[in-house]
């Protein structure tokens, strides 16, 4: 079985983590949405928030599920039995980010990751930029998925 996990806080998911995640599915038999948990982190919506958010974007799509985790993404693909990590690319600074990360997981923990380039009409949205908009009372609506609007 393949199995990917697509890590990220998610706070919250934008139509750019749809779009990725919709193009994987014909790649995967399943695809985790793995949220990841950072005691240290200020977000700005609960995780109940994120995963509910996440759950109803896919609530007809038996191939996604969506966990939680803290530590390691790669000790928690393994712990999941993933065959890698998914994922989502904007740009060039998306790929040398994501690339020494890879790496990494590759070398330390044995995981590949497969990387899928957004479509351009999302290339521009990002969670920190939907996080500011949002923060200063702007119109997020056309950034997200209709369960985060309300």
């Amino acid at each position: 079985m393949k199995r990917a996990v697509f890590p990220g806080s998610f706070d919250p998911i934008t139509l750019g983590h749809l779009d990725i995640i919709q193009r994987a599915l014909p790649l995967f038999d399943e695809i985790i949405i793995a949220i990841g948990v950072n005691a240290e982190k200020k977000y700005m919506w609960s995780l109940d928030d994120r995963k509910r958010f996440i759950e109803a974007s896919f609530t007809n799509e038996s191939k996604v599920s969506v966990k939680t985790y803290t530590g390691l993404t790669a000790s928690f693909c393994k712990q999941e039995n993933a065959t890698c990590i998914l994922r989502g690319l904007r740009n060039a600074t998306d790929f040398t980010y994501e690339q020494a990360i890879a790496q990494a997981n590759d070398t330390a923990n044995g995981m590949d990751s497969v990387f899928l380039m957004c479509s351009p009409e999302y290339s521009h949205i990002s969670s920190s930029i939907v996080r500011d908009i949002a923060r200063n009372n702007g119109d997020i609506n056309s950034l997200v998925p209709d369960v985060v609007k309300g």
